[in-house]
């Protein structure tokens, strides 16, 4: 299906249509959701696939592909993403993360895999060091001086004062191919 014209011509209509809604979404993206799309179609009304394309309309496809976009990212504002055990959007702790994967692909000739446990191992730490002081399983896990969560992001800062740039998905990215890595989609 993938190499028919008419597959080809869709899956540019529907990028351009979510263009025009401001959304961005990987062509693959849209790719999978239209083959999704046209079988489920052909295969409720009992027709062949090359039928089930009168079916098929660009717009109708970008609305719902756009509304389910927003609608993601809604659920990952501040009503999601940032919230403990996650620590906030900004949080000096989690650029430090993020800034350590470049390294880390370079140091570890290209593993991406143990790249992202180390990462997500470490994000996961740092959330559930900024959620202790409300964790009722933690309360005895932290000694007598307890964890100062503040005065750990406040050094964390000043060791590294431009923290900020690591949320910047383009200064992110050209770290990593600085290290030589790129990530692409075969």
């Amino acid at each position: 299906m993938r190499n028919t014209k008419a597959f080809k011509e869709a899956v540019a209509q529907t990028l351009a249509e979510l263009a025009h809604r401001g959304v961005t979404l990987a062509p693959a993206t849209v790719e999978d959701a239209i083959e999704r799309n046209i079988n489920t179609v052909a295969e409720r009304l009992g027709i062949q696939v090359r039928s089930a394309w009168r079916y098929f309309h660009p717009a109708s496809l970008a609305d719902r592909l756009a509304t389910s976009a927003r609608e993601f990212e809604e659920s990952s504002d501040a009503n999601g993403a940032g919230q403990t055990p996650m620590p906030p959007v900004g949080n000096p702790e989690l650029a430090v993360i993020l800034a350590s994967v470049p390294d880390a692909l370079a140091r570890s000739g290209g593993d991406l895999y143990g790249v992202i446990v180390n990462a997500v191992v470490n994000a996961w730490m740092a959330g559930h060091i900024h959620g202790e002081d409300g964790c009722d399983g933690c309360d005895g896990s932290r000694g007598p001086a307890g964890h100062d969560w503040e005065a750990r992001m406040r050094a964390i800062t000043e060791l590294q004062p431009d923290i900020g740039k690591w949320f910047d998905r383009d200064v992110w990215t050209r770290a990593v191919n600085d290290a030589g890595y790129t990530v692409t989609r075969r």
